[in-house]
């Protein structure tokens, strides 16, 4: 990554520039940096920011000069000073939500609303596993779970990491480094197993996650920290309960506006009433960027982690 200058033009017609007061670092990022989801080079990263619309183009509706807004978009480019991009990705943030929170919530909080409202609707007295309880989306996932009455049994790879899980609303939390999460999980269940497994992990905990769901539960394979998910053949879904399984991805979910402002009503909701807390534990400036890559590829961050332009 290099850090430079390039010519804004103006907004094009149905877009607005959003002047950042802060940027979202999330691991999607990475997969882009990397390689793993590709995209024409040379480009920019980024999917999430929050800040203030500083000009508009023809035919935009959606927000106006000055409104503050937020967003999680599959347009890479949010990490800048400023950026052009459509209008319709835009959200028009309550006065009670301030920029550093919204930068840290969109993609996270978006994507914890979509798993528990969508991919799967879970209810009060549902017993689950969230690996990565400890990260940005994790902690959002454990205080939303304790909202809606839902048991969650967390994964986390140290001790601290364990206890900042429990102290946000995790039932149950393991930390898979000095324990065995399959065993830990039947035990906790009584050999039941889990509802749901959301597994954002990947290659490491896959098989693993699969022994722990109940039959006729569902995985939820929604991202690949520890690289991209080993070939399986359907039969061992099968073999332990005729399992589902969906790989899940936000943008798919909120492709339209209508899907979109519902979704960020409802995390709008249960941030601004404090019943779900967004954790900044990281800031780092934007020429800093390359550091925080480190961080988060290196397992040093938890909740969440804002750029400073």
């Amino acid at each position: 990554m290099e850090y430079v200058d390039v010519e804004l033009p103006p907004p094009g017609p149905g877009e607005a520039r959003v002047k950042h007061e802060a940027i979202g670092l999330n691991f999607i990022d990475v997969y882009f940096r990397t390689g793993l989801y590709p995209q024409p080079l040379p480009n920019g990263l980024g999917v999430e920011g929050a800040g203030i619309v500083e000009a508009v183009g023809e035919g935009v509706t959606e927000v106006k000069v000055g409104d503050r807004v937020a967003y999680a978009a599959r347009i890479n480019g949010a990490y800048a000073q400023q950026r052009n991009l459509p209008a319709a990705l835009l959200l028009v943030l309550p006065e009670r939500i301030g920029f550093d929170t919204a930068a840290a919530m969109m993609l996270q909080g978006l994507t914890v609303q979509y798993l528990f409202h969508r991919t799967v609707a879970l209810k009060a007295g549902d017993t689950i596993l969230f690996h990565a309880a400890a990260g940005g989306v994790g902690l959002i996932a454990c205080q939303w779970a304790k909202v809606l009455g839902v048991n969650l049994i967390g994964t986390a790879g140290s001790d601290e990491k364990a206890a900042l899980a429990k102290a946000h609303g995790a039932a149950h939390v393991i930390n898979y480094n000095t324990e065995n999460f399959v065993e830990r999980v039947r035990e906790i269940t009584g050999g039941k197993g889990v509802s749901v497994v959301y597994d954002s992990i990947g290659k490491d905990t896959f098989t693993g996650s699969l022994d722990c769901l109940a039959p006729l539960g569902m995985m939820v394979s929604f991202g690949n920290a520890s690289g991209p998910v080993p070939a399986f053949t359907l039969s061992e879904l099968a073999s332990r309960g005729s399992l589902f399984i969906t790989r899940p991805a936000l943008f798919s979910y909120a492709s339209n506006r209508a899907n979109l402002e519902e979704m960020a009503t409802s995390l709008f909701g249960v941030v601004s009433s404090g019943e779900v807390q967004i954790e900044i534990n990281q800031r780092y400036g934007l020429a800093h960027i390359a550091q925080a890559h480190t961080d988060l590829e290196g397992r040093k961050t938890t909740g969440s982690t804002i750029i400073v332009p």
